[in-house]
């Protein structure tokens, strides 16, 4: 009965915690991105990857999961031109929409993004620390039956990944920062997420205007 219970909380919310697996993953993204942009089609990526242990990682299950992650991120951000910019575009401007991708994939990161980051921007807040984490994580625990159910160990995780991810982007300096840097939105992305409809998430990469 619990069981049934559970799996109707995981169906009925937007949020998962699968991001304590996958992460921000630039590496393994930018590696998938330039063999697609190469021409290369989903399945043969997949292959190419596991054939040359593109990945480093210690198993051939690990490495094919990691491929099928990449790739739904890519397919998140449903824009050829930012997947080719992600190949070939310098890293910060890569990362950067790495991010975004990021997201696109997972409601989690989406609203955390705009409610607690693009929220300070706005206000011109720059104090940034683990506060600013169990508040979020707090909040959504209220208002989510499922967010409700995860373990301590779970949201501990979680908030390590997303501070990593901030850390990679540039976001704070390092993860025990306890400022939040001024970000510059790169203009091939901010003209993507216009032309997508997202303007919601400009706040996010400290873009008003």
């Amino acid at each position: 009965m619990e069981q049934n219970n559970k799996a109707a909380l995981r169906a009925a919310s937007p949020y998962n915690a699968v991001i304590t697996r996958e992460q921000f993953l630039f590496y393994e993204v930018r590696t998938t991105a330039k063999l697609l942009n190469e021409g290369y089609n989903s399945e043969e990526v997949i292959n190419l990857i596991i054939s040359d242990n593109l990945f480093q990682y210690p198993t051939e299950k690990s490495v094919r999961n990691m491929a099928l992650t990449c790739l739904r991120r890519l397919e998140a951000l449903d824009d050829n031109s930012l997947v080719g910019a992600i190949a070939t575009q310098p890293s910060i401007v890569a990362k950067q929409i790495c991010l975004y991708a990021m997201m696109k994939q997972y409601r989690l990161i989406w609203d955390f993004m705009i409610t607690v980051i693009g929220e300070k921007y706005r206000l011109s807040d720059t104090t940034f620390g683990k506060i600013d984490l169990n508040s979020y994580f707090l909040r959504l625990q209220e208002q989510d039956d499922w967010v409700a159910t995860w373990k301590d160990s779970t949201v501990n995780k979680l908030k390590q990944v997303i501070t990593k991810m901030l850390v990679e982007n540039e976001y704070i300096d390092s993860i025990r920062a306890t400022k939040l840097n001024p970000v510059w939105l790169q203009p091939i992305l901010e003209n993507a997420i216009r032309e997508n409809g997202d303007e919601i998430a400009l706040p996010a990469f400290n873009c008003f205007s």
